[in-house]
């Protein structure tokens, strides 16, 4: 039977001297806490302390890293436990052996990494997933999530984790997150994260009747373009009450532009009355980000920004599981020219922060490494999604380093749904900047201690400066 062991020196740099510096970088790092400034975990897992009820709603269902791969050979999604809520135990199981007979899908990718490091260390596991071991491992996890150690505080801390955010609706009464806080139970930090997008999109079905519950959630009247920037006001004011310190926004691309005010009334009134062509409604959702920058200039919420991908590729499966089940795929995406209006606008006004995250690589060295290079306001966030993996963490360092240093990314963020994978992720991000902070100390460009230093500020202070924490 195949043994799983993780190296100790898995993806750090092969060169044995490069290696070897490598090797202290990452140790000075390793255990230094978790900052995760965008996620989703539910906060309803941590209030109420939850006890995971089996491996396969834990560790498969939650992530579409897992489940998409599964879906390209051929498992249905609903074999795995997307879109159900009648995953009986036998089920469960059944979808548990699927993954551990398809194992040999996942060499070479991250989420094999990732994988294997929640079962070794989270779990003990100690044998290689395949047909043959997929019930012992599937007995062990479970007899483990039946015992304290394993319920949702637990395991936070047990992580390291010092702060964790969730990403959550405007009109979310934040109920959870209210919990927590009131809890002297509990000592760890879960903050929100203002996520207005299906607000913004006023050709998008179900825009009015997204609208209407701002407006009743608000208590504000929404009929009129004023009263829409009155509640998103009053929103963001609620989510800084209760701790928020970023908003988060993804569309098909970054324009962000303010119209006439009279043009911007005209376009929302026909939008409210269902009158709105689509390319009228990305006009006016241009018009809608630009004055979500605005806010932030005055309200100091970090702006994230997340382009340029296209939601739920295959109709059948958003029809049939909704949406985030990884059938989004990544599109080109421009930043100069589109951003300028906001940058011109708030690019040095001291409220303003702005975090911006492709999935397009061709734009790393291009156009957001220099902006980050000028404006005091723009920091490039760090390889997520579907380029959070070795290579592409490589990448992203040698693409932006030279122009805009390590100062002015974000730091790591896990951007997950699946909370045992959290330490994982983070730590493949603190291997290889450990590896690529190794090699510019081999070429003499850094010494040892400011690589040190550097691989410290990358784990913590970044992403507390660039989220505000």
């Amino acid at each position: 039977m195949a043994q799983l062991d993780l190296h100790p020196d898995r993806l750090l740099p092969t060169e044995p001297g490069v290696r070897a510096v490598a090797r202290e970088v990452y140790a000075a790092v390793k255990d230094l806490p978790i900052v995760s400034p965008h996620g989703h975990v539910p906060a309803g897992w941590l209030a109420d302390d939850v006890a995971f009820a089996d491996p396969t709603s834990l560790l498969i269902t939650p992530d579409h890293y897992v489940t998409r791969l599964l879906h390209a050979h051929g498992v249905a999604l609903s074999d795995l436990g997307v879109g159900r809520d009648d995953m009986d135990a036998a089920a469960s199981r059944a979808a548990f052996r699927t993954l551990c007979a398809h194992w040999p899908a996942y060499r070479g990718t991250v989420v094999k990494t990732w994988f294997e490091a929640e079962l070794v260390e989270v779990f003990g596991v100690d044998v290689v997933p395949s047909a043959q071991t997929a019930d012992a491992i599937y007995d062990r996890i479970t007899e483990q999530l039946a015992t304290p150690q394993f319920r949702a505080r637990a395991l936070y801390e047990r992580f390291g984790i010092e702060v964790l955010a969730t990403t959550d609706d405007p009109c979310d009464d934040l109920a959870d997150h209210r919990r927590l806080a009131e809890d002297p139970a509990w000592s760890g930090r879960v903050i929100p994260t203002f996520r207005p997008d299906r607000y913004l999109e006023p050709a998008a079905e179900g825009w009015n009747a997204a609208i209407d519950l701002l407006g009743r959630t608000a208590g504000t009247d929404v009929d009129h373009y004023s009263g829409w920037v009155e509640a998103m006001e009053a929103r963001r004011a609620y989510f800084r009450e209760h701790g928020a310190t970023s908003t988060d926004h993804s569309h098909r691309d970054v324009r962000a532009e303010p119209l006439d005010r009279a043009v911007a009334e005209e376009l929302y009134l026909r939008a409210r009355k269902g009158d709105i062509t689509p390319d009228e409604g990305d006009t006016l959702r241009r018009d809608l980000v630009f004055q979500m920058a605005r806010m932030a200039a005055d309200d100091g919420l970090v702006m994230t920004l997340h382009p340029a991908v296209a939601r739920n590729h295959h109709g059948p499966s958003h029809r049939a599981y909704g949406a985030d089940v990884g059938a989004d795929i990544p599109t080109q995406v421009e930043f100069t020219r589109s951003l300028q209006p906001v940058l011109e606008a708030f690019g040095t006004h001291p409220g303003f922060q702005i975090v911006l995250f492709t999935i397009d690589e061709t734009v790393y060295s291009r156009e957001l490494a220099p902006l980050a290079g000028f404006y005091p306001s723009v920091y490039i966030g760090a390889p997520w999604w579907f380029i959070d993996a070795p290579d592409a963490m490589q990448r992203f360092r040698a693409a932006v380093t030279e122009t805009a240093g390590f100062a002015r990314t974000s730091g790591f963020i896990d951007d997950t749904r699946a909370f045992l994978s959290i330490p994982a992720r983070h730590d493949v991000s603190r291997r290889v900047d450990a590896g690529f902070l190794a090699r510019l100390v081999a070429e003499h460009r850094l010494t040892t201690d400011e690589a040190i230093a550097t691989a410290h500020d990358l784990v913590l202070t970044n992403p507390k400066r660039a989220f505000r924490l």
